[in-house]
């Protein structure tokens, strides 16, 4: 990130041993070989402590991911992530309900306070009107509405603060509530530009199960050609599914064109956490300099990038792996980095910042 500096974090093994980063079995041996005894005093910790953690950083930065994969590490009864901007999403669906309206309309007249007045406001929601945007005391009284169904857990918020008004807001969040003596923290992610780019421009889905793939980071045991095009296509290998050739999803071929205003945002947020005073940051970086990777990470945890070739005399697809080579947003050479090596960076530093 451009005038942020995020250190270089070292996840590489004393003694080399290899992990299949897309294998669930693997991975959990991989999380407890390179942080094991971090693992376990987190667990402990957990059984009878929680914490909030708010993740900042650009859209697609792998926010969600992370969160996953920490609870998959740690225990997913005991961590929760929770998306603002599906809990907006959802009430889509609440407001058309008068049931569920009534009581969310009774939750909010009784812990609801702003400027904007509430039947405005729901009738903005009824209407799908982006013109009047949900103000930061409504997001506040509705997250606590739906926090509290998750009961005590360690929480990491996606998608707030949102705004720079919200910033000051958070600072305060975990009294709003009732999570008034438990630690809270920021954890800012920097994630290059031309990554996301790339994840967005060559991500495919299945139009059966809707199980997402991408065509150059994360291919499928499956590849089919088209002579016809000259094109590669994968076909989805989730074992529940038929097996359709996954398509790309309308204006994905843009990369991060039709967001940059929403990226420019992100990246402005984050750059205004690392300022605050008085609450501890994790600091997590997606990629590594080229010159240096060999001395930070080890080989496999390195994103690679898939390459197809067509074998006219075998009548087959053939596919290459090799590192792939990014420009970070300071125009360094770089690698991308799987979602594990940044989450052992997020377990390791969790621990120091909760004092454990």
């Amino acid at each position: 990130m451009k005038d942020l500096d995020f250190p270089l974090f070292k996840t590489k093994s004393d003694t080399y041993k290899k992990f299949d980063m897309t294998d669930a079995k693997e991975r959990q041996e991989y999380f407890e070989y390179k942080a094991g005894e971090e693992i376990k005093k987190l667990r402990e910790y957990l059984k009878e402590n929680t914490f909030i953690a708010y993740f900042l950083g650009k859209k697609s930065s792998g926010k969600g991911t992370y969160a996953k994969m920490l609870a998959e590490a740690v225990g997913k009864e005991k961590i929760a992530h929770f998306s603002i901007g599906d809990m907006v999403r959802s009430f889509d669906e609440i407001v058309q309900n008068p049931e569920k309206k009534k009581d969310l309309v009774n939750f909010l007249e009784k812990n609801y306070r702003g400027f904007l007045p509430l039947g405005k406001i729901l009738k903005s929601m009824e209407e799908r009107s982006t013109k009047t945007l949900l103000p930061s005391e409504l997001i506040l009284a509705l997250a606590k509405r739906e926090i509290a169904k998750l009961g005590r857990k360690a929480i990491f918020i996606d998608g707030f603060p949102r705004d720079l008004d919200q910033i000051s807001y958070s600072l305060f969040f975990r009294d709003l509530i009732n999570y008034r003596d438990d630690p809270d923290l920021f954890v800012l992610i920097d994630v290059p530009t031309t990554v996301i780019d790339e994840r967005i421009k060559y991500r495919l889905i299945c139009p059966l199960c809707q199980t997402s793939r991408n065509l150059k980071l994360l291919s499928t045991k499956n590849v089919e050609y088209d002579k016809e095009t000259g094109k590669f296509h994968l076909i989805c290998d989730n074992s529940a599914c038929k097996g359709s050739r996954m398509v790309t999803k309308e204006g994905d071929e843009l990369g991060t064109a039709p967001i940059k205003e929403r990226l420019d945002k992100d990246e402005l947020l984050t750059k205004e956490a690392f300022k605050l005073q008085g609450i501890p940051k994790i600091l997590l970086r997606n990629s590594v300099p080229a010159d240096k990777t060999k001395d930070f990470v080890d080989d496999y945890e390195i994103t690679p990038e898939y390459v197809y070739e067509f074998d006219e005399k075998e009548n087959k697809v053939i596919t290459h792996e090799k590192l792939w080579e990014v420009k970070d947003d300071e125009g360094v050479l770089s690698n991308s980095l799987m979602p594990p090596p940044v989450v052992v960076s997020l377990i390791k530093q969790l621990v120091r910042a909760l004092g454990i």
